[in-house]
């Protein structure tokens, strides 16, 4: 059983006593306006200097989530009305104030968001949307601001009181509603099952009565002095409705556009579904009178009136040019795949859930260290059958090339965050971290598996490679190579456009997803439409005695990628709000390592199942 130590008490997770205080802790502030989040210590709230800072995963260190203890003390069944938590003073002579107010005020522009968490559950602020519905935003803001022209943005619209023109309103205030059941079978107590908060503003003139008077608000052009007293008030409230294994339901269900996509991804895979089944019967039936003919060719007059793909049978097996960077680029993508295979089956039966912060991304980073050894297995035995002989070259660019590439585009935005003093910033001593994962594990896992498929006996191929390659005709403009690769990622992104709606919402738009389960067979869809599609467009290229089958097979469902940029640049333009050069530079730094990672993930599989393809129809047909 899972404990949480609550004082000298060890309780189960979610299980509290009377008068024992509860785990409160802070999160990052983010904005869907911005992609830089800070700490919360960076907008000079009040903190907790005396406890210790809880440890965070890499997971939770990679995306910027740095918890905090939370100077909001409260303990179980215990109301609280109104209590002073402390009271910040800003002098706008003070250089130092004044630049604390300017940033304050800068949050509030961008609609920062606090992220409050008690008992690991998210601390949410629930309000009315659109047609009598309620959504539950894991987060509530710092404040909002009112333009010169009397219009309230963001969170100002709440509260009709909030009317002073060109002025910031400071949340400064917030009740919190502790709902729990009682634990009927276990003599522990009471367990938590939801946690809710609404943020408000006092202006506070009386000291004895601070949780009094109308909303505090700040100038834009306010000069002197400013204070801002923070409070708040708890309740407790027992609920017998809600369990505590369903405790975030309520959270996941509020979401917007949840519901109305559901039939929206049903109906994307039975489209995909239906479509790769009636390319696989025509490949198939296609194939299968193909093969017949040309097995019935007895006499040399048949064999001189072959035509299409076997005429091509000689050059088939071709090494292709710059074969180097073909096989470090199926070796990478091999261990992305694999990686993502695992991750994702782990994430489907629950291990990775939302209520384990870090641990999707803790996860992948730990497979993809461990899974070097495929990766130097499959660049070394594809580089081998090309007739490669620079082992030593194949190997050192399987493990340093993509993973370098990754890390310097990694390496620079870090730089952007640093110099923004962002809470994504990583560490310097967790950069070494990741390092000494990359050179002393995944490294020498990679050396080890180059020498086993090198040591290994080259792949054997079921037709002989003739001396003198054949001349290629005339290309019609649908056989062509570019045409062929942009037209072969269009069915494999029309599978996973909708999934990527969601999980580009999670990233930038700071949602939770947790529909792992549609995404993993998204994901076996995906694998599917690609291999389809390219071996598809493989036929098409070798029945018009085009033999060169192997960059073109990893590109064409490669270029599955460049659609995801454009959406991801459509996106960036259409449905988000994010300004300043910074995050602009950070949105699409991070973009990239995205595209390049599925660009190699996707690649592989087009290769791999055109290998297969081409090696399967090759062997089963009789060749002179």
């Amino acid at each position: 059983m899972y404990v949480r130590l609550i004082g000298d008490s060890k309780l189960p997770i979610g299980v509290s006593v009377s008068g024992v205080p509860l785990p409160f802790t802070q999160s990052e502030l983010d904005s869907v306006e911005s992609v830089l989040p800070y700490e919360y210590t960076a907008f000079d709230f009040c903190s907790e200097k005396t406890m210790k800072r809880p440890s965070e995963n890499l997971g939770q260190v990679l995306f910027g989530e740095r918890i905090e203890p939370s100077p909001y003390k409260f303990e179980f069944k215990k109301p609280v009305v109104c209590q002073k938590v402390c009271t910040r003073t800003y002098d706008t002579n003070n250089p130092s104030d004044k630049a604390k107010l300017d940033f304050l005020k800068k949050g509030m522009l961008l609609n920062y968001q606090h992220h409050w968490i008690v008992d690991n559950m998210p601390v949410t602020w629930c309000y009315d949307v659109e047609d009598g519905q309620k959504f539950c935003n894991p987060g509530f803001p710092i404040g909002c601001y009112v333009t010169e022209a009397g219009r309230p943005k963001d969170a100002c619209v709440v509260n009709s009181n909030f009317n002073e023109k060109d002025a910031f309103y400071i949340f400064n205030h917030v009740d919190i509603t502790i709902y729990y059941h009682i634990v009927e079978h276990e003599q522990l107590g009471a367990r938590l099952v939801a946690a809710k908060i609404e943020p408000k503003s006092y202006d506070n003139p009386n000291n004895d009565s601070p949780c009094t008077g109308g909303p505090k608000f700040l100038k834009n052009k306010h000069t002197g002095v400013f204070n801002i007293p923070y409070t708040y008030s708890i309740n407790f409230v027992e609920d017998k409705n809600i369990r505590w294994a369903s405790r975030w339901d309520y959270i996941l269900e509020s979401m917007p556009h949840t519901n109305i996509q559901w039939f929206s991804i049903m109906n994307s895979l039975v489209i995909v579904l239906f479509l790769s089944g009636m390319v696989a019967m025509i490949m198939l039936r296609t194939l299968h009178k193909d093969i017949a003919r040309y097995n019935q060719m007895d006499s040399v007059e048949d064999a001189q009136e072959e035509f299409g793909w076997k005429l091509v049978h000689g050059d088939v097996f071709r090494p292709p040019r710059k074969g180097m960077l073909l096989s470090v680029f199926l070796g990478s993508g091999t261990q992305i795949f694999i990686m993502t295979f695992v991750t994702l089956f782990f994430a489907c039966l629950g291990f990775l859930s939302p209520a384990n912060r870090g641990a999707l991304m803790t996860c992948a980073v730990v497979l993809w260290v461990l899974l070097g050894t495929p990766a130097g297995y499959v660049a070394a035995r594809l580089y081998k059958s090309f007739g490669g002989e620079k082992w030593k070259t194949n190997v050192l660019l399987t493990a340093f090339l993509c993973p370098g590439v990754v890390f310097a585009d990694f390496f620079v935005m870090n730089l952007i965050l640093w110099g923004e003093g962002s809470s994504a910033a990583m560490p310097f001593g967790t950069l070494v971290a990741i390092l000494a994962l990359w050179f002393c594990i995944s490294v020498p896992l990679t050396f080890i598996g180059a020498y086993f498929g090198f040591k290994k006996a080259g792949i054997e191929h079921p037709v002989r490679t003739n001396q003198i390659p054949r001349q290629i005709p005339e290309q019609s403009f649908y056989t062509k190579p570019f045409p062929g690769i942009v037209m072969g990622g269009i069915l494999p992104f029309g599978c996973i456009f909708i999934q990527l709606f969601f999980i580009l919402n999670s990233i930038w738009s700071h949602q939770m997803y947790y529909m792992f389960g549609f995404l993993f067979l998204v994901f076996i869809i995906l694998v599917i439409t690609c291999s389809e599609a390219t071996i598809l467009l493989c036929y098409f290229h070798l029945c018009a005695e085009d033999y060169h089958w192997q960059w073109r097979s990893f590109l064409t469902s490669g270029f599955t990628a460049v659609y995801f940029l454009v959406y991801a640049i459509h996106y960036f333009f259409s449905k988000l709000q994010i300004t300043g050069l910074a995050s602009t530079i950070l949105y699409f730094g991070y973009t990239m390592i995205m595209a390049l990672i599925f660009f190699l993930f996707t690649g592989t599989i087009g290769f791999f199942a055109c290998f297969w393809f081409v090696t399967k129809i090759y062997s089963v047909v009789k060749v002179d």
